[in-house]
């Protein structure tokens, strides 16, 4: 038995070893490079910390996020029809839709749920772009049907935070159908005299921004989102010439009158509030998590 090589060796080698580290402690931001400890960056909301480049969240982190407490119930949406084109690429839709539910956790591209932001009661829709592309099918329609029918049943505001490539190809004309049935949503709520107010994310695009994403009452955006309906490389390749800088980016789309405001994300909660309240005839919302005293106990005289 060679103790040198059997015992001494490995020894040395254990010492010396690189240990393995997990591979989903740290994430590198796209723009600049950084990396960030997975931590930190949650509690920045995904928002890289070196250069403030606003990452992809889903809407669950999201909406924990927005509500009082991260309390929230979700809205119950009606399943569509599963594969009803019997599509295939190169995989079939029902694989497709199998692996992306593995991969996000979730049962589809939008989540619907209620609760209080400031103690303003609200109906809240948010998509998740890490599912196939957040794109727009039957089901992510029925969502926003659900939500304005909720929205419009309990009186309380809609907003939507969007984020999608588009159309979902795999169910044909009836993804494109979903672009009339949620401007009738829309229009509920408008009939209602609801506010409804859309968060674009990055990115907003094809048939999701000719139809639902930009007909808010008031428009916000995330910086430096894309938002159009055709990309800046299809339009490039068009028309022959090289396109502005930064254009189609929210920035871009604030100067030319197109939103109404561009907010940071950690700054999104106080904003809504603020313009939720306003739009509600509601009066400002009280610094901290206490609820507004009653108009009674205000105008109640100190005893002596």
């Amino acid at each position: 038995m060679n103790w040198i090589s059997n015992y001494v060796r490995p020894k040395i080698n254990s010492l010396f070893s690189r240990r393995e580290t997990p591979e989903n402690l740290w994430t590198k931001c796209p723009e600049c490079g950084t990396m960030l400890f997975h931590r930190e960056l949650a509690d920045n909301l995904n928002v890289c910390s070196n250069c403030d480049h606003h990452m992809a969240i889903t809407p669950r982190e999201r909406f924990n996020a927005l509500f009082d407490g991260g309390i929230f119930s979700e809205v119950k949406v009606p399943e569509p029809i599963i594969d009803p084109l019997q599509f295939k690429d190169q995989k079939k839709y029902p694989d497709r839709m199998k692996a992306a539910q593995k991969s996000t956790g979730e049962k589809e591209a939008m989540l619907v749920a209620e609760g209080e932001i400031g103690r303003t009661p609200i109906v809240a829709a948010a998509q998740d772009f890490s599912f196939m592309g957040g794109s727009m099918g039957m089901y992510v329609g029925n969502a926003i049907v659900a939500a304005a029918e909720r929205a419009v049943k309990l009186k309380r505001p809609l907003v939507l935070f969007s984020a999608a490539g588009g159309a979902r190809m795999q169910e044909g004309i009836l993804s494109l159908m979903q672009m009339p049935r949620t401007t009738v949503a829309v229009q509920m709520l408008r009939e209602a005299k609801l506010p409804y107010i859309v968060v674009l994310t990055h990115p907003t695009t094809g048939g999701v921004t000719a139809s639902y994403a930009m007909l808010g009452d008031v428009q916000i955006a995330e910086p430096n989102a894309l938002i159009c309906f055709a990309g800046p490389r299809v339009i490039e390749q068009t028309i022959r010439e090289k396109l502005p800088e930064g254009f189609q980016r929210a920035e871009y789309l604030l100067d030319h009158g197109m939103l109404d405001r561009v907010t940071h994300r950690k700054k999104m909660r106080e904003e809504l509030i603020t313009l939720l309240r306003l739009l509600m005839g509601l009066p400002p919302a009280i610094a901290g998590d206490l609820p507004a005293p009653k108009p009674e106990a205000e105008a109640a005289p100190a005893k002596a």
